[in-house]
């Protein structure tokens, strides 16, 4: 069995207040690449932030100085949704941007702008494109909030639509213009062109939130979401028509949260005829106890997970390294959840231990 941490960025350094929302992919060519977003004065989700990135070579145990993929130079640059296209190696980065001081509830008010925006990749991370906005193609006109990801983005495997790119995201719809009363809503965007062109896909119920996304080995897609409806309890959502649209969603009953983010992938090593599909959060109605569960059916049942982190804990994303090894990208702290965002990789083995 083999299980390590570290911790991959930790508030207070290099030049940063707070280091929050990871988010992980692996390569074309086995590299890992951690995001995360880089708070320069304040632990808030308004203000002057980055999007950062560290790589890895070696699987993770080693990994590269931070670099910046955008400066918000004052403003934000913040929920980094990466998306790799396994058929031509390109990296495609969603994020959105905002006013450094025109934060969430201005923008749920109508009073502040917030938009969508792409970069990409074509060596592995080392250096990125110009950054283009995608707004008017992903986001409808009464929506006021947003957010991409803040989780990996998947591309399908199966089905008339194979190599779609699809990226999880939400929104906000203005009614009232109050944070408050305003209905919340996950939803799907996907791209047939590699990430040139992006259009919105199917809506998640009212109360849904942050989300991330899977394909089941028949090609449909299961959408699990934060939920701000009712009790502290995930929500789940199919598409059977690979990411068009999303049928009513589902109580999940054993997956409580304390409505925050989440992070899933699927585990199918090619040597092994595994078929599992992967779900980390902070398994309680407070964040901590983050803990990653076990999917044997395909999304529809989970097991009672394992423990990671007993202690304070939040956002998460999960990936595979090229040797099979489980990753766990995921904030974590002992006094509060910000204190640093860890690295942790574990094996099959460990993880289906007894659990505790």
């Amino acid at each position: 069995m083999n299980y390590t941490h570290q911790s991959l960025f930790v508030s207070g350094s290099d030049g940063y207040h707070t280091y929050r929302i990871p988010a992980i992919i692996v390569t074309n060519n086995g590299t890992l690449l951690a995001f995360c977003e880089g708070r320069k004065t304040g632990g808030g989700d308004a203000g002057h932030i980055d999007l950062l990135l560290k790589r890895s070579f070696d699987n993770g145990h080693t990994w590269t100085n931070q670099q910046v993929i955008v400066d918000g130079a004052g403003d934000t640059a913040g929920n980094p949704a990466p998306v790799v296209d396994r058929q031509t190696g390109k990296i495609v980065l969603l994020f959105c941007h905002n006013l450094g001081d025109g934060g969430e509830t201005l923008i749920t008010q109508g009073q502040a702008p917030r938009t969508v925006w792409m970069t990409s990749s074509q060596d592995d991370g080392q250096t990125w494109a110009d950054p283009v906005e995608i707004t008017d193609s992903v986001k409808r006109p009464n929506w006021t909030w947003y957010a991409t990801g803040p989780v990996h983005g998947i591309q399908l495997e199966h089905g008339p639509h194979r190599g779609r790119l699809i990226v999880p995201c939400d929104h906000m719809v203005g009614i009232d213009f109050n944070r408050q009363t305003d209905p919340y809503h996950s939803h799907l965007i996907y791209s047939d062109d590699g990430g040139q062109h992006w259009h919105i896909g199917g809506i998640a119920q009212n109360g849904t939130n942050e989300c991330t996304v899977v394909e089941t080995v028949d090609g449909s897609l299961y959408l699990n979401s934060r939920n701000y409806v009712g009790e502290k309890r995930r929500v789940g959502s199919w598409s059977r028509d690979q990411g068009l649209t999303l049928g009513e969603g589902c109580w999940e009953e054993t997956l409580i949260e304390p409505i925050c983010q989440a992070g899933m992938v699927r585990y199918n090593p090619a040597e092994d005829d595994q078929n599992l599909v992967l779900f980390a959060n902070p398994a309680s109605v407070n964040r901590e106890q983050l803990r990653v569960k076990v999917s044997r059916d395909e999304c529809r049942t989970w097991d009672q997970g394992r423990l990671i982190h007993a202690g304070p804990a939040a956002y998460s994303d999960l990936v595979i390294a090229p040797n099979g090894l489980i990753c766990c990208f995921y904030e974590r702290g002992d006094d509060h959840p910000y204190q640093t965002i860890a690295f942790d990789q574990f094996d099959l083995e460990w993880l289906m231990e007894a659990k505790a």
